[in-house]
């Protein structure tokens, strides 16, 4: 019975890869970040908003996934193909900005929550030394070592989870607010529904997942003499695999947006500390809150979660350029065989890096780049679903009606949020 479930769970792990990643990636320390304040400064009253994004980022990052793996392009290929090269160009530089935001962030978290178990390190140090450590990474080692590397990170998020158990939470109180939506239409919470769509249905996840699938299926995508990739047939079996893939990684996701809320509700809001500016401000918090064990997992979760994150913030940039610019592209190929590549990722990283030299407010940076991302996301979800629809490219995986109706809905939604989140600025 034992070695029976091991061995299912053995077997249930080989079948995640992608979409385990993608889902993982999102919850970066700038979600992390997202999630705190939204628990510290209204409880646990948008906690549904993890139920809510579940089926939504699922769907799309399938849809994502099956443009991948049937065309063996990624997204920005796929749209410079049937979409007029300006408004790919648009979306790739908006993108790049969103990243790079986003990755400064990430590095500045990174190094801050590193302080919290060290506090002799140097700041400067540290993000350039995070920064070193994982372009390399993503330089010199190898596609498929490089992705276990990644898929192994993910586990780290396990440590948001174990945090809620090493504090008396109110779970009745939880779950209430889990399954009965709460909006108050202030400014504030209007910000915090943005950054939390922003956050978790980001378009760098996007163009990641389609890159990532083609990077997958290398030895099974030819190309004739024309230039063309022909993809060996997709089978049931393989679409099977990768819905399992991309559900569990969303629905990974949105558990950790759940635990992590919960606990910062559980403990900085019930104490009335809401000025959480940062993911390590989030876990100094709770030292005194909720003792050592629950400070050290936090701290532990936003290192391990930048390392998983970054990478990706600035793959997907590059993945984008690199098609967009008809240049050799992928993590699988070497330096010298996609230079443009790699110096694209070296530049967002490097603007990164310089984002936590300059005085940058984190907290700006954060809403900054959530506001950027809900506002990008529709513009790219509009291609992701007409892409996705179309019968010539996708042949039998073509999106059906319910999956094509929640793409357009949640380009509805998110269009609607970041209209009112501009207009709550003014």
């Amino acid at each position: 019975m034992f070695r029976s479930t091991i061995s299912k769970a053995l077997n249930y792990w080989k079948k995640l890869g992608p979409g385990l990643i993608t889902g993982a990636a999102d919850d970066d320390p700038s979600g992390i970040a997202t999630y705190s304040q939204t628990g510290a400064v209204t409880g646990p009253q948008l906690l549904w908003m993890s139920v809510f994004t579940f089926p939504l980022m699922a769907v799309v990052q399938e849809m994502c996934a099956r443009i991948g793996m049937v065309t063996g392009r990624g997204l920005a290929a796929n749209i410079k193909t049937y979409f007029p090269r300006p408004l790919l160009i648009i979306c790739t530089v908006l993108l790049f900005i969103a990243n790079t935001f986003n990755i400064g962030a990430d590095l500045g978290a990174m190094a801050e929550a590193t302080r919290l178990v060290f506090p002799s390190l140097n700041f400067g140090l540290l993000v350039v030394g995070f920064t070193l450590f994982s372009l390399l990474l993503q330089i010199f080692t190898t596609y498929k070592s490089y992705a276990r590397f990644l898929k192994w990170l993910t586990l780290v998020l396990l440590s948001y989870i174990l945090t809620a158990f090493t504090i008396n939470l109110d779970w009745s109180s939880l779950v209430h607010h889990l399954v009965i939506p709460n909006i108050s239409f202030n400014k504030e919470s209007i910000l915090l529904i943005a950054a939390i769509l922003g956050t978790t249905i980001s378009p760098y996840l996007f163009f990641w997942q389609s890159s990532q699938e083609v990077e997958e299926r290398e030895g099974k995508i030819n190309v004739n003499s024309k230039g063309q990739k022909l993809v060996d047939e997709i089978t049931s079996a393989d679409i099977s695999s990768m819905r399992i893939d991309v559900w569990t990684g969303m629905f990974v996701s949105n558990l950790v947006m759940f635990f992590i809320i919960a606990v910062c509700s559980g403990t900085l809001f019930v104490n009335g500390i809401t000025n959480i500016a940062t993911a390590a401000d989030a876990a100094a918090a709770l030292l005194p809150l909720a003792g050592k064990g629950a400070y050290l997992l936090f701290a532990l979760g936003i290192i391990g979660t930048g390392l998983l994150a970054v990478p990706v913030l600035a793959g997907s940039t590059s993945y984008a350029i690199a098609e967009t610019m008809n240049w050799k592209e992928g993590l699988g190929r070497k330096f010298q065989e996609a230079q443009s590549f790699y110096w694209v990722l070296s530049a967002a990283m490097f603007v990164g890096l310089l984002l936590n030299f300059i005085g940058l407010d984190p907290i700006k940076a954060l809403i900054y780049s959530a506001v950027a991302n809900c506002i990008v996301a529709p513009v790219v979800l509009v291609f992701v679903v007409l892409l996705s629809g179309k019968k010539e490219l996708m042949g039998e995986w073509v999106s059906g009606k319910l999956s094509t109706f929640i793409g357009w809905l949640l380009i509805a939604i998110m269009s609607v949020v970041s209209i009112f989140t501009i207009l709550s600025f003014f």
